[in-house]
């Protein structure tokens, strides 16, 4: 399968029509069709549903979508990594980071590699833990940032010199919203709204808890916290989340209380093992290195 297919392919999902493709791709209407036979053919799957009207993916269609997209995205990264090789003085810098405060020390990293005229360009994804790994498994990101536990057999990495502090977002007319502080009984009856990485049963938001999760009410994951505000906004459940990354202001109909016993998550910016640096990320981690010893020597 070419490259070159792949980006046809992606096109016609773009524009849902071969027509339409093709006037994109200055090819012929002719040859973008039989191209598109010729892939359906060697994969032995149907790839498209072809009405009058326009032109839609089959479930097989889809995951080729999917998949195609992080292929050219990898090639584009490789061939970008390749060419600036011999350029020291730019590159890109690809990280994968959950909602964390903790991205300003990556960022000042970047900023001082600027300051000393080196053109990085930052890409940053947003995801939680398991989207970060997905991405650094398949070589998308150069770097992912991470709360708690991962697999260090699989990664290099740097803890942080910060912690995030763990508390629960509720609605202010909600039954504890007057508490100072919530303790782990107050929640045992509760509906609880949780990242879906707190699956994992040795996740320290249930050991906080002194249950197990099956022994807990919980009604909803996400994998974005914003996603979980709204849902206590609209009145569903309690939600754990760090603390500063949603806006709980005056106006709010949400607020923030912190845990007792207090708990709080430290963040490490993790890489996979025999990783062969672009010059960008080589500079990057030597910066943020340099950088996180200045802070130590402060404190």
């Amino acid at each position: 399968m070419e490259l070159r297919v792949l980006q046809y392919f992606l096109t016609i999902a773009r524009e849902q029509s071969i027509s339409g493709a093709a006037e994109f791709l200055h090819i012929s209407q002719p040859t973008l069709s039989r191209q598109m036979k010729d892939m359906e053919d060697e994969l032995g799957k149907q790839l498209f549903i072809r009405s009058n009207r326009k032109i839609t993916l089959t479930q097989e269609g889809r995951i080729l979508r999917k998949r195609a997209e992080e292929i050219l995205d990898l090639v584009k990264k490789t061939e970008d990594e390749i060419t600036l090789q011999d350029n020291v003085t730019e590159g890109d810098l690809y990280i994968g980071a959950g909602e964390t405060h903790a991205v300003s020390i990556l960022i000042h990293a970047v900023q001082q590699l600027q300051k000393q005229q080196f053109q990085l360009r930052l890409h940053i994804s947003s995801g939680d833990t398991k989207d970060v790994l997905d991405d650094l498994d398949k070589g998308l990101i150069d770097f992912g940032l991470v709360f708690g536990i991962f697999d260090k057999s699989k990664y290099d990495y740097i803890e942080l010199p910060c912690k995030d502090t763990y508390g629960i977002l509720m609605r202010k007319d909600s039954e504890l919203a007057e508490k100072d502080v919530i303790v782990p009984e107050d929640l045992w009856d509760k509906p609880l709204i949780c990242s879906r990485n707190s699956k994992n049963n040795e996740d320290n938001i249930f050991q906080w808890l002194q249950k197990d999760p099956t022994q807990l009410n919980i009604i909803a994951t996400f994998n974005l916290l914003y996603n979980g505000s709204v849902m206590v906004e609209n009145g569903i459940g309690y939600s754990f989340a760090l603390d500063n990354i949603i806006h709980t202001s005056d106006e709010s109909s949400i607020c923030f209380k912190p845990l007792e016993p207090p708990l709080r998550v430290g963040m490490t910016l993790i890489w996979k093992k025999y990783q062969i640096f672009s010059k960008a990320s080589e500079k990057f981690l030597k910066q943020l290195q340099t950088g996180i010893a200045n802070m130590e020597k402060d404190t």
